[in-house]
């Protein structure tokens, strides 16, 4: 049996190669008209990355910087210090709050004076919170770039508010008052952590940042 073999005709070859062509151009397109169009017509069908997160930044605190107290005036006194684990009896003694028939640790310092004096920042930073708390009175919080949290209670004035960039030294608002030591118009009830952690502010007052 004779096996016949069939010729193309000259024009088929032609014909395949541009049908091909023709389709690789075509899916092209629409592969390209597919990746530029957004996925989602409605923004509210997912979420952005905002730009709070560049917002919250902290200025960095220039590590020759010393931590300064949150006050300048001469006749500001200490009236209750803070509670260490590790003293004696006695200071913790001392270091106890009184308030509505409950000790109470003292997890910072509360200065007192005669007179209305200025509240300062300890270091530059940015005002996370200003409010005002039922018994320790209106209220700063500062966030300070080297893990460090300075909060100012018992003021009468706050000079700040949430989001404020602020430089140390820089003037927060005015001593005032609290319902734990009512009797006194001229307090301040000042607080310091550190890494997560309440701290002494005494053990870290005049010190380098970079010593910490």
């Amino acid at each position: 049996m004779k096996i016949r073999v069939r010729k193309l005709k000259g024009f088929v070859l032609p014909t395949l190669f541009a049908m091909l062509f023709t389709g690789f151009i075509a899916t092209t397109l629409i592969v390209r008209k597919q990746l530029t169009e957004p996925t989602f017509n409605d923004d509210s069908d997912f979420n952005y990355t905002t730009k709070s997160i560049f917002e919250d930044e902290v200025p960095t605190v220039n590590s020759d910087i010393t931590i300064i107290k949150p006050f300048t005036s001469d006749k500001v006194t200490v009236s209750k210090s803070f509670y260490d684990y590790t003293a004696n009896e006695d200071s913790q003694k001392k270091s106890l709050i009184l308030y509505e028939n409950t000790y109470m640790q003292n997890s910072g310092i509360t200065y007192m004076s005669t007179e209305v004096f200025d509240i300062n920042s300890i270091l530059d930073g940015v005002v996370t919170e200003v409010g005002e708390d039922k018994t320790l009175g209106k209220y700063v919080k500062i966030r300070h770039s080297n893990d460090m949290i300075s909060t100012y209670q018992s003021l009468s004035e706050v000079t700040v508010k949430k989001d404020d960039e602020v430089k140390q030294a820089q003037v927060i608002g005015k001593s005032g008052k609290n319902n734990i030591n009512p009797e006194n118009d001229n307090e301040l009830q000042f607080e310091l952590s550190y890494k997560g952690q309440y701290v002494n502010p005494d053990e870290y007052f005049d010190k380098k940042v970079q010593d910490l």
